[in-house]
């Protein structure tokens, strides 16, 4: 799973990427600096994993995993090959979802592209440039399509035209294909378009240095993101940037004591992981052993014999039972054979669906 981390230059977006994936990505004071797409792989935070490896004194500690894409500063006129953008709109367009980076501090020493701090008028901007792709994108498909919806005669190429011409009358508004109410018939049309403006999207507002520690509703510009957002259903994680990427270079004991002295309990970083990896409805279940503790990312809704088959396809092919276990209730028991003992294991079937936290051991036969 991919995440796009997007934004007008010079708001911060690798300089974020460098704090995510320590992948150095470089960070300059000039629009287009990142010209080719930088790709990190980030371990998804999550104190389970460090718990039950200490109960069980694992050899080998395995977290779950989001990749995130660093694609380069987008400016107005990027749908019409304006700056670079027609190369990086196709770099979006090969992401599952969007991390877009919004500039929420004041800084004479940073150049704006707009020379003026709003930032949902940059959201507009870029939005509108996804927009503006997507129009082209669904003409082109139109055109495709058009004789063989003509008349009617080929129903499906017919009922695909009708539902176009629905997503065009919507972008033309300038609204995001992401906000159409669509049936699950048109919804099979509209992933198969594979549409810029409807990739889900998650709004990082990045604030100055000055402002860590502040209230997020005492800061004008991130509530202004805030308000944005819950109107289009979106989330905001608040973050600042240059702090991140200094925190990503110290020891685990100085970034705790760093946190405590700003009051807070965790990273913008981890936030802002956690929330990209539930953005793209997942989960994870987990395995613990001697050998290694480790999370496996499966979508929300699975069931036990496909999470079964992110280990081995035999545990799927073979399934017989999952033994299922709360992972705090594990660690409550002191293992899986304290918890057999209180009888606070489940034996679950091919049609139970998998929790998040559910520490499993499949039973299967091949």
């Amino acid at each position: 799973m991919k995440l796009g981390v997007v934004g007008l230059p010079n708001v911060g977006k690798s300089t974020l990427f460098n704090a995510l994936t320590r992948a150095g990505a470089e960070a300059a004071n000039y629009p287009f600096c990142t010209i080719e797409p930088n790709v990190g792989v980030v371990a998804v935070p999550d104190e389970r994993l460090e718990k039950l490896a200490a109960l069980y004194s694992s050899k080998k500690v395995t977290p779950a995993v989001v990749e995130f894409v660093d694609i380069a500063g987008l400016v107005k006129g990027a749908s019409r090959g304006e700056g670079l953008g027609n190369k990086f709109l196709s770099h979006i367009r090969e992401v599952d979802a969007i991390v877009h980076v919004v500039r929420c501090f004041e800084d004479e020493n940073v150049t704006h592209v707009e020379d003026s701090v709003d930032p949902v008028r940059d959201i507009a901007t870029i939005n509108l440039e996804l927009i503006l792709a997507d129009i082209e994108a669904v003409e082109k498909r139109q055109d495709r399509i058009r004789n063989a919806a003509r008349g009617g005669s080929d129903k499906t190429a017919a009922a695909e035209f009708a539902f176009l011409e629905k997503l065009m009358h919507h972008l033309e508004q300038e609204l995001p294909a992401g906000s159409l109410t669509v049936s699950d018939e048109e919804k099979a049309m509209l992933d198969d378009l594979f549409l810029l403006s409807a990739k889900p999207v998650i709004y990082c507002a990045n604030i100055a240095e000055r402002d860590m520690g502040t209230p997020e509703d005492a800061l004008p510009l991130v509530s202004a993101v805030k308000t944005y957002a819950k109107a289009h259903g979106a989330e905001v994680v608040v973050v600042c940037a240059k702090t991140e990427a200094e925190l990503a270079e110290l020891s685990d004991e100085d970034k705790a004591a760093f946190l405590e002295e700003f009051g807070l309990k965790e990273s913008g970083l981890a936030k802002l992981i956690r929330a990209s990896y539930s953005l793209l409805g997942l989960i994870s279940y987990l395995t613990a052993g001697e050998k290694e503790t480790r999370a496996w990312t499966i979508v929300k809704g699975t069931k036990a014999p496909q999470a079964a088959g992110k280990i081995h396809t035999d545990f799927e092919r073979g399934f017989i039972r999952a033994e299922v276990v709360e992972w705090q209730t594990l660690l409550e028991c002191g293992g899986l054979a304290g918890a057999r003992e209180k009888g606070k294991v489940r034996s679950e079937g091919k049609d139970y669906v998998m929790k998040d936290g559910d520490v499993v051991l499949f039973r299967f036969n091949v």
